[in-house]
């Protein structure tokens, strides 16, 4: 089932066309990496997903993009309901000055949930499913900045897990940890495509061979190539795409 259908997707920062006529289609339940040189255009592409790009001034976007069978940009949207379904990880840990249980409740408060079983119990299983309860639960009062940088990023994924999205964007979620968090942080991507679909934009082609099925190979605003990851860094079609994994260049 496909979860994420784009079409002719070209993108412009002002007079700058940043994205140059990208289709692509994200399998339900999969990890799908973005990879290339820095601006190539991968995270640009990424916050189209949940309209994030709609923040900037001056920008604007051609072509469809339907999540869900929705037309995500149609103007009966609500942006708030949308960036709900479609959560964000950053690349840098970015907990509230709360505690860690309220750090993880804070999305279904939003969205009025006042049961407070209920949210106690999605709270244990966001935690759970971030690889983070053992870790945590004797200290769920605490300020969620007493954890480590990488028990902070799984903190940002468990808040985002917390209202059950139906897609999970990633910004290089895992370039400011060290090995060790970011094995933690790459083990989680894998669990995590049993309750959603999760598209990755990554620097490190490692990380892309490890963690997703699908990668797309992006260059000067363009996506040269994208097909099954093994394939694409073992065969790929697109003498460009062969260049850069071999380190030619980028």
């Amino acid at each position: 089932m496909t979860k994420i259908d784009a079409r002719n997707i070209d993108f412009y920062y002002g007079n700058f066309h940043a994205l140059k006529n990208i289709s692509l289609s994200v399998p339900a339940n999969e990890v799908v990496a973005f990879i290339g040189p820095s601006g190539c255009g991968k995270s640009t592409f990424l916050r189209l997903f949940n309209r994030m790009n709609d923040l900037i001034p001056d920008t604007r976007m051609t072509g469809t993009i339907m999540i869900d069978g929705q037309d995500i940009y149609d103007r009966a949207v609500d942006t708030d309901t949308l960036r709900r379904n479609v959560g964000m990880v950053f690349q840098r840990p970015n907990p509230f000055p709360k505690s860690i249980f309220d750090n993880v409740a804070y999305g279904l408060k939003v969205n009025g949930v006042k049961d407070k079983s209920f949210i106690a119990e999605r709270v244990e299983h966001a935690l759970k499913s971030a690889a983070l309860w053992e870790e945590v639960k004797n200290k769920l009062k605490e300020s969620a900045y007493s954890l480590s940088g990488g028990q902070q990023q799984r903190l940002c994924i468990a808040r985002a897990m917390a209202v059950r999205p139906s897609v999970l964007l990633m910004d290089e979620p895992a370039s400011a940890l060290d090995p060790i968090a970011t094995a933690k942080i790459e083990e989680l991507i894998c669990e995590l495509t049993k309750e959603t679909t999760i598209v990755i934009v990554t620097h490190s082609m490692q990380q892309a061979a490890r963690v997703s099925h699908k990668t797309a190979f992006f260059y000067m605003g363009e996506m040269v190539e994208f097909g099954d990851t093994k394939k694409i860094f073992t065969n790929p079609e697109k003498e460009a795409t062969q260049n850069y994994i071999t380190g030619r260049f980028g």
